[in-house]
């Protein structure tokens, strides 16, 4: 009985501390956030391009965009359908009980597991959609109750204090929102896209079975030390997500593979025997390979003649973004314009989604609105991330990546470098057998428990 009380205190909580998360960023998502009509605006490897004869800037907000004559209209609507299409991964509430804990939100602490999450999910657009794929309804969710947040947290907040005091569940506060996407006439491409997308999604849902999903990645965080409720680096995360993937049992996901950089070190024969294996036929399959690279970007601040790699890096389409952020809270970095970043904020929390269902909703898992920061800003701490589909793709990337590399770089040492051969030619001890329920080897959790300490804290 003592227990129930206590998790009835708990579950109080998580509803006031997702609702004051709620409170204090809400405005950020309200913010207009202001683009140069005469610089171009990178996004994941595309580029568009507002400029006009008339001086200025433009909001992203849905309104200013009507004074805008066609021709850049055009190409300002293909920025906010690309952008809008990246799967938008928040924080969430009132979802199944984390094991080992009484937490059902992640309200405060699981921001950097959640951009991690975000450019995991980019990887696998590039996989199964290619970069070109836009979600049809994208420009329908423009102006969906952005304008209304800071009123829909008060709503919540009330209906939580009064679903606690009652002992039930909290009431869900739907959008109006149009919700079915499947319903219109498309040809059978679209609809193939349209399958792969909710299936995407719903590998990042909020439940124990979800493959990639919070209540996963938090079993897997477990090995390296951390807890439900604990903050997360950047680093950590890298190695959370590379475990998530080698065990995803879905047969969809075994033709991908996560690569984590060994102290800024990409070993091209460790990539390569990662994308190659063979299967039970005994044919060579060669799977696709995401590659992670935590780097600090500088010292206790960011150096900033890092800006020019950085903006080369979101120059590239086979780039999946950056999970960084500043000091206390982590962002999704997904582009630029001139010397600010752009990212899509996890630090909105919304109600639990259940991904399971048929036609489930789609548009809490999109970001409305992009925002821009100051690559000063920005804390040095960070993961890169790439995807390449083959082989022939990774060794074109890395000959690529390299030369912006020593372009790029004012310093005597590259921010990471790529090696030819494998990390035990280079004496790094090899990964020792283990046992199954044994995820990381002693070296790696060595190495996660430096990451730990050395990172900023993240909220």
């Amino acid at each position: 009985m003592e227990a129930t009380g206590t998790d009835e205190v708990e579950k109080i909580k998580s509803k006031f501390m997702s609702a004051w998360h709620n409170m204090k960023y809400s405005w950020v998502l309200k913010t207009k956030t202001y683009f140069s009509r005469n610089s171009p605006v990178f996004l994941l490897g595309k580029c568009y391009h507002f400029k006009s004869d008339e001086s200025g800037e433009l909001s992203t907000d849905g309104s200013s965009f009507d004074n805008i004559n066609t021709e850049i209209s055009g190409n300002v609507d293909e920025f906010r359908k690309d952008f809008i299409s990246r799967i938008w991964l928040t924080y969430r509430e009132e979802f199944p009980q984390i094991k080992g804990s009484a937490l059902t939100t992640d309200c405060g602490w699981g921001c950097t597991l959640r951009t991690g999450q975000m450019l995991l999910a980019q990887g696998l657009m590039l996989h199964f959609l290619g970069r070109a794929w836009v979600w049809p309804d994208a420009l329908d969710i423009e102006n969906s109750d952005s304008e209304s947040w800071t009123a829909h947290t008060v709503k919540k907040l009330t209906a939580s204090f009064e679903a606690s005091l009652t002992a039930e569940r909290e009431p869900k506060i739907l959008s109006n929102h149009h919700r079915g996407t499947l319903r219109r006439n498309c040809g059978d491409n679209e609809m193939r896209n349209e399958v792969y997308h909710r299936k995407i999604i719903s590998w990042f849902g909020d439940s124990p079975l979800a493959a990639f999903g919070l209540h996963q990645l938090i079993e897997y965080g477990k090995k390296s030390g951390k807890i439900a409720g604990d903050w997360y680096g950047p680093a950590v995360v890298a190695h959370i997500l590379r475990k998530a993937v080698e065990e995803a049992r879905d047969p969809e996901l075994q033709g991908v593979t996560v690569y984590v950089a060994q102290d800024c070190t990409v070993y091209s024969s460790d990539v390569i025997d990662r994308q190659c294996s063979c299967t039970d036929s005994e044919k060579t399959d060669t799977k696709a390979v995401i590659i992670l690279v935590p780097v600090r970007l500088g010292g206790e601040r960011t150096n900033t003649d890092y800006l020019e790699f950085v903006k080369g890096i979101l120059s590239l389409e086979y780039c999946v973004g950056i999970i960084g952020g500043k000091p206390k809270q982590s962002y999704y970095f997904a582009g630029f314009q001139d010397d600010s970043l752009i990212y899509m904020d996890p630090h909105y929390c919304q109600s639990f989604v259940d991904v399971s269902i048929k036609d489930f909703p789609l548009e809490s898992f999109h970001c409305p609105s992009p925002k821009k920061m100051s690559f000063k800003k920005m804390d040095p701490s960070c993961t890169i991330g790439f995807y390449c589909r083959t082989v022939q793709d990774f060794e074109k990337a890395s000959e690529e990546i390299t030369k912006m590399l020593k372009s790029s770089s004012k310093e005597k040492y590259p921010l990471f470098t790529f090696v030819k051969g494998h990390s035990r030619d280079y004496d790094f001890a090899s990964s020792p057998l283990r046992e199954e329920n044994d995820l990381f080897s002693e070296d790696e959790k060595k190495r996660l428990k430096r990451f730990s300490t050395e990172e900023f804290v993240l909220l």
